[in-house]
């Protein structure tokens, strides 16, 4: 663990430099400094600078600026990766240290933001004892009371144990102050989630291209995905979180969508696409202005993200009441095609929606869910529908 008190002493100038430093870290815990960022990780949000040891009693956070940047209540933990827990052995993915949410726990951290803009949270986490441990994300100030976003944890989509989730606000100040909290109360105090890397993006508000009556059909703008970590970003869906990370999308299912990038996964167009991992439950839609009787055609891309994910697969599309099937088999080392559906507006806004027919899970004994991946989503009119049949 980082530790400035530990440094060498220096010569008269480095020594200078030395002091402020400490005066600067002294600073940053006794008082919780609202910090603008950009695109990436909160200060110290992969909680890789600790507490003193003098602010824990074992692996317990004693005082609530004890965290650099972060203001802390009820039961926390700091956790070093490797730390044993009964038989279980508790790993931090990135870096060395995380922090543990036990009964009523919360961290929290102020931020500056633009105000009127739209943000996504992201940050990884792992259960821990609990079966039913979930999150309460929120955000103030905001304009719209009870809002807030509650992430179960009971299914884990990941082969190592950890997920990463995204949150979208907005940003009703020019500061806004992230809470993170655990509102379980377990019988062992110590049980609740991991949380580790908080990132917050800025999100733009995607147009429709000429091209393309849909927003953002190629998925390329979303939340923050970590460059060093291999298992995606969960969306949760909209009753979780009525501001989707999905700029132009809403999740209006049960279950969560996956968010995945080329640097780890298959993704057939572009940068990003979308997985859809929990079969039914998991559905994207977007609401487009149509002209009645118009015809008009879909295309997208269908395929496995080259995760395992192995069998036959089956995209279900609807477009208002009209609906379609789109087969895939996989052999889980990645793969697409492309896939088209003609429909006739019946209303002037109709529903586009996907969702995978089945539940499939990864072919590496994790018992992981996965699902067909989505891609460069393409909605147009037509004159001559004949040449689309």
């Amino acid at each position: 663990m980082p530790n400035i008190s530990s440094l060498p002493l220096s010569p008269c100038k480095l020594n200078a430099m030395y002091r402020a430093t400490v005066l600067l870290v002294s600073l940053c815990l006794n008082w919780q400094v609202a910090l603008s960022v950009t695109d990436g990780l909160l200060p110290n949000g992969d909680f890789e600078y600790g507490p003193k040891p003098s602010e824990m009693k074992g692996t317990v956070v004693t005082a609530k600026n004890a965290i650099p940047n972060w203001e802390i209540s009820g039961f926390i933990e700091y956790i070093k990766s490797g730390h044993k827990q009964g038989d279980m052995l508790l790993v931090v993915p990135v870096g060395a240290y995380a922090v543990r949410l036990g009964n009523e726990a919360s961290i929290k951290q102020k931020v500056k933001v633009t105000q009127g803009e739209f943000y996504s949270l992201t940050f990884n986490v792992a259960r821990t004892c609990a079966q039913e441990e979930k999150l309460n994300l929120s955000v103030s100030p905001n304009s719209e009371p009870r809002d807030w976003g509650i992430l179960p944890m009971q299914t884990m989509y990941s082969s190592n144990g950890w997920d990463a989730y995204a949150w979208a606000f907005h940003a009703d100040g020019p500061e806004v102050e992230i809470s993170i909290h655990n509102p379980g109360v377990e019988e062992d105090a110590a049980c609740g989630p991991l949380v580790d890397s908080v990132a917050l993006k800025l999100l733009s508000n995607p147009k429709r291209a000429r091209d393309n009556l849909l927003k953002n059909g190629n998925f390329e703008e979303g939340p923050y995905m970590f460059p060093n970590t291999d298992w995606g970003v969960l969306i949760p869906p909209h009753i979780e979180d009525d501001q989707c990370p999905l700029p132009g999308w809403i999740v209006d299912s049960l279950k969560a969508v996956k968010y995945i990038d080329r640097e780890h996964f298959t993704v057939p167009e572009g940068k990003r696409a979308v997985e859809l991992v929990a079969g039914k439950e998991s559905a994207i839609s977007q609401t487009v202005k149509t002209i009645i009787n118009k015809i008009y055609v879909l295309t997208f891309y269908v395929g496995d993200t080259s995760n395992s994910c192995v069998g036959s697969m089956v995209v279900e599309v609807y477009a208002g009441k009209d609906r379609t099937q789109v087969p895939y088999e996989s052999n889980g080392k990645g793969g697409f095609k492309r896939a088209k559906f003609v429909f006739k507006a019946v209303s002037n806004h109709t529903r586009i929606t996907f969702l995978s027919s089945f539940y499939t899970m990864k072919s590496d004994n994790s018992g992981s869910l996965c699902g067909p991946v989505l891609d460069d989503v393409k909605l147009v009119s037509v004159r001559n529908p004949r040449r689309h049949l």
